[in-house]
């Protein structure tokens, strides 16, 4: 066991010999930490814990007690095949959380970015790919092969369909049931989840300008009001002057496998 000598482990908690555990790491009473598991600097793991590996947990995490984390995955194809999980910086996985490695059926991977939170009784399914500065409410839960982009916020007890898209800075009602993509910055909300406008006040929050703002609800009016398809939605969205925002909703649109909300 690669223990750092800055590191403080309950005598009550379990490590395997495999694990890798660095510098100023906390660990608490009665937390399994299971073999192939790495944590990095700083990150506290709190109190009934458990941790399984393949596993790479980066630096200043905080997970909290009764948190499943790196279990084998609920796919009935899987069969004990060797993949990983890999948690990026600074996230806050509050209670309860699960969250399942990947299968070989996709990139043998689930993978967390950094500066996420997690709140109590998130699921995130095998194969998922959460990028940065996501908050997740209560009791959200995420199928398999979901991505969700930078900056999405889901609501309280909503469910994602597996291999939907969630675009980046979206958000969605308490209780959506999500079954198609959400284009980037678009709100939703229902069962099933329909397009609610997009997210201005998140927008102003992250300093937007109101030309910028107005550019990306006009972009909202080709998409959901001019009873145009997709493809001619986007033709509509890629002749508009160029900027970084625009782009996002057009890569969301781009990249969309199951069809948008609508």
């Amino acid at each position: 066991m690669a223990v750092h000598p800055t590191a403080v482990i309950h005598p009550a908690a379990i490590v395997d010999p495999t694990a890798r555990i660095g510098a100023g790491v906390k660990i608490g009473p009665w937390t399994l930490i299971g073999p192939g598991v790495e944590i990095g600097e700083g990150t506290i793991v709190h109190s009934n814990v458990v941790i399984k590996g393949p596993a790479q947990i980066g630096r200043n995490n905080q997970i909290f007690q009764f948190s499943s984390v790196g279990e084998d995955c609920q796919d009935k194809k899987f069969a004990g095949e060797p993949t990983r999980l890999e948690i990026g910086d600074n996230n806050v996985i509050r209670e309860g959380c699960t969250i399942h490695r990947g299968t070989i059926q996709d990139q043998s991977l689930t993978r967390i970015g950094s500066n996420n939170l997690l709140m109590a009784y998130v699921h995130i399914a095998h194969d998922c790919m959460l990028s940065d500065n996501i908050i997740m409410a209560n009791n959200a839960t995420l199928a398999g092969h979901v991505k969700v982009g930078d900056g999405v916020i889901l609501g309280g007890f909503t469910t994602v369909h597996q291999f939907c898209h969630i675009g980046a800075y979206s958000m969605s009602a308490a209780q959506a049931a999500i079954f198609k993509d959400v284009p980037a910055f678009v709100m939703v909300g229902g069962n099933p989840a329909k397009p609610h406008g997009m997210n201005f006040e998140g927008m102003r929050r992250r300093g937007y300008s109101s030309e910028l703002i107005r550019t990306l609800r006009n972009s909202y009016k080709i998409i959901y009001r001019q009873g145009l398809r997709t493809a001619e939605a986007l033709d509509r969205l890629e002749s508009m002057p160029g900027c970084h925002e625009v782009q996002l909703l057009i890569d969301s649109l781009k990249a969309s496998t199951r069809g948008i909300t609508r």
